[in-house]
């Protein structure tokens, strides 16, 4: 076996690496015998250099067997397929809280390995860590009892599964390696690969809000981790997917939280998030072989929504995981709520101008704002307030006549409150209310494997 310092150096000179030597340098990221050093150099090494297939594979398998990996077979068999949907993350993106309840109720078993914020996105553990009690960091066997009762647990990935993956990443984040597209394939992979997924779809984003802005980034993030996942053996599908606008219009994990509470009871189901969720389940219903074809898939996913059955599991998985057993009852009595809300206008040189209609929005500065009014992180160990955030967010397209409002800050003081309404106005670009408008679409492709002749 090759010394640490001899597989860098081969990668620093642009050799492809063998898989026992990127096995072994994983397993000693995983266990402390590779230095924090040699892991930046390495990091380093591969982002310049990259890598092909095959070394991409070998580096996600390393880092999927570098822990514990959740088991489905023997007694912990299941009488459905195990599937599971990532984000690349973005501004009012709450499709996880919903679709995991939906597939569940579609005889699928979704064990949903879920992150933080990160810069400017909102994270799905962040969100339900607004809920009084839940536990986002359960044990496996919980976790494993959650899944096998109620279809659905949405969890951290926590210490067990794949830790060479958060040792390494530590790293990335002060080494300017972040970007690397063969270490972020085999970040995001290696976690759904320990939870013994039977089928994975990918929900990759572009736009002012995504971590990928440019469209042929993200298709090539896509690309990449499609094709490594089905090589690991994964079946694994992505789509191309709209963050030039908040996806709901709700940023802010008390906010959307509630808002998921809503789509989930019929009560407000907004027309993109709506979409973009049936894309997504429908996608991972023919990849699992539940349907045939798409209206199938379309049908089930509604009805699931119709019933009841959804949020039905996705109280019973609230319950399951140490929140509230009444939480989609009695929602405003759990989740907090900011002392201060204030509407943002119209700006009054718009006004004055005659435009009124939304022209663009800057996505981004969305996520800013809400990070500025405490509801996401600056530093690793801040406290996150939930009740803050935006809601009524207009959309691109909107007309908004005298009076109305662009969004409403939810903030825990006047002055962040004032701020946050300046900061809002900025991110809003304005059209004359007659200038053409096409709607766009919240999904723009979708990205299969090669196959291979």
């Amino acid at each position: 076996m090759l010394l640490p310092q001899e597989i860098i150096r081969r990668k620093r000179d642009g050799a492809a690496l063998a898989a026992a030597d990127i096995q072994a340098l994983v397993a000693g990221i995983a266990d402390g015998r590779v230095s924090e050093a040699q892991m930046g150099a390495f990091a380093m090494a591969v982002c310049c250099r990259g890598m092909d297939t095959a070394e991409a594979v070998a580096l996600t398998l390393a880092m999927r067997d570098s822990g514990e990996r959740l088991r489905w077979d023997g007694a912990q068999q299941l009488p459905g397929p195990v599937v599971d949907k990532h984000s690349t993350g973005g501004v009012g993106d709450t499709v996880s809280l919903m679709l995991g309840p939906m597939l569940a109720a579609c005889g699928c078993f979704v064990p949903m390995i879920s992150g933080r914020g990160l810069g400017h996105t909102g994270g799905t553990l962040d969100k339900l860590e607004s809920i009084p009690g839940y536990r986002v960091q359960p044990s496996l066997a919980q976790l494993q009892r959650v899944v096998r009762e109620v279809g659905v647990a949405i969890v951290g990935a926590g210490e067990r599964l794949a830790p060479a993956d958060r040792r390494l990443y530590a790293v990335r984040d002060v080494t300017a390696t972040v970007e690397s597209m063969p270490l972020i394939t085999a970040s995001i992979l290696a976690k759904k690969l320990a939870a013994g997924l039977q089928a994975l779809v990918l929900d990759v984003k572009f736009g002012s809000g995504a971590f990928m802005q440019e469209p042929a980034a993200a298709s090539a993030l896509a690309q990449s981790l499609v094709q490594v996942g089905q090589d690991a053996g994964l079946p694994t599908r992505a789509l191309l997917t709209d963050m030039d606008q908040p996806l709901a219009p709700a940023a802010g994990n008390a906010l959307e939280l509630s808002l998921t509470l809503d789509y989930l009871s019929g009560r407000d189901r907004p027309a993109r998030l709506h979409e973009l969720v049936m894309a997504l389940g429908g996608s991972l219903l023919l990849q699992a072989g539940q349907v045939s074809h798409w209206s199938e898939a379309e049908g089930r996913l509604q009805r699931a929504l119709d019933s009841g059955q959804a949020a039905e599991r996705f109280a019973r998985m609230v319950a399951g995981l140490g929140g509230p057993a009444d939480l989609l009852e009695r929602s405003q009595r759990y989740l907090a709520a900011a002392p201060v809300v204030k509407a943002v206008p119209v700006p009054p040189e718009a006004r004055a101008a005659g435009l009124s209609r939304v022209a663009s929005i800057d996505t981004r500065a969305l996520g800013i704002v809400v990070v500025q009014l405490g509801g996401g992180r600056r530093r690793s160990e801040d406290r996150i307030d939930p009740a803050v955030g935006l809601s009524a967010l207009a959309p691109v397209g909107a007309v908004l006549e005298r009076g109305t409002p662009v969004a409403l800050v939810h903030a825990a003081n006047p002055a962040s409150a004032d701020a946050a309404v300046a900061a809002v106005q900025a991110a809003y670009r304005w059209t004359d209310p007659a200038a053409a408008w096409a709607k766009r679409p919240v999904v723009a492709g979708m990205i299969e494997p090669r196959v291979v002749p």
